[in-house]
């Protein structure tokens, strides 16, 4: 189980315009990197072009997947948003869980919007530490 997931404050950025830029779908994408530290945001469109729903484009994700390999890199998390929901898993997203990496869920609360890291495993959620970085 991962303990953290460091980023930038640009990583951070980009991952809030995307979320932003979806409302009100769900937003979703990809984070590259090595050794818990965010190289990459790698935004993916939602196929399911949900609210409350995100099923990222197999073609898109296959592309991420192939430069993510080709860079030398490895996945290290998960992004999406839940623009009207919680700021945490869902029984959902536990349950369709497929890689082993950190899940970052994105919420928006008294008009601001805010992240939370999760790991997902056996069924349970873990909240992870996310470093902000320079």
């Amino acid at each position: 189980m991962k303990q953290q997931l460091i980023l930038s404050k640009r990583h951070w950025r980009e991952m809030l315009d995307h979320v932003v830029r979806e409302v009100p779908l769900e937003a979703c994408g990809l984070l590259a990197g090595k050794n818990e530290r965010v190289q990459k945001v790698i935004v993916v469109r939602n196929q399911a072009q949900s609210p409350a729903r995100f099923v990222m484009d197999p073609y898109e994700q296959l592309r991420a997947f192939d430069w993510i390999e080709s860079n030398g890199l490895d996945l290290l998390g998960i992004f999406h948003s839940h623009p009207a929901g919680p700021a945490a898993a869902s029984v959902t997203d536990i349950a369709e869980a497929a890689y082993e990496v950190v899940h970052i869920i994105w919420s928006r609360g008294q008009n601001r919007w805010q992240a939370r890291g999760f790991w997902i495993e056996n069924g349970r959620a873990s909240e992870v530490s996310l470093q902000i970085m320079e």
